[in-house]
């Protein structure tokens, strides 16, 4: 299914998932052209590690190509305030992250399907 958010634009890419979702949330993402060519797939991790193994790429790994890109350009003449407004933005983002995984590791439940 094609993922849609008003707050992403989709001039010249479309995402896509998977219709059946397995621990109530997409794990596959497909990345094409507006004209239909895959440029990349994604495969997220599907279940807890400590139950299932490692399958698939984690939230923060995505997290931390984006800020390296964002970082590399903020080190060259693409340099901004956009580029350095949405780096501070990730970082926030992994910082809320990884408090829920210090909340769960802290619980005795961090890569488990315990709630």
């Amino acid at each position: 299914m094609e993922v849609r958010n008003n707050k992403f634009t989709q001039n010249y890419t479309k995402v896509y998932c998977e219709d059946d979702w397995k621990f109530n949330a997409p794990h596959h993402f497909t990345v094409s052209s507006i004209e239909g060519k895959i440029l990349n797939e994604i495969h997220f991790q599907e279940g807890p590690i400590k139950e299932v193994g490692i399958n698939g790429v984690n939230n923060e790994d995505l997290l931390l190509m984006v800020v390296t890109r964002l970082e590399s350009f903020q080190n060259s003449e693409y340099r901004c305030d956009e580029n350095a407004e949405a780096i501070n933005a990730i970082y926030e983002a992994v910082d809320a992250l990884r408090k829920r995984t210090n909340k769960r590791i802290d619980r005795g439940v961090e890569g488990t399907s315990e709630v």
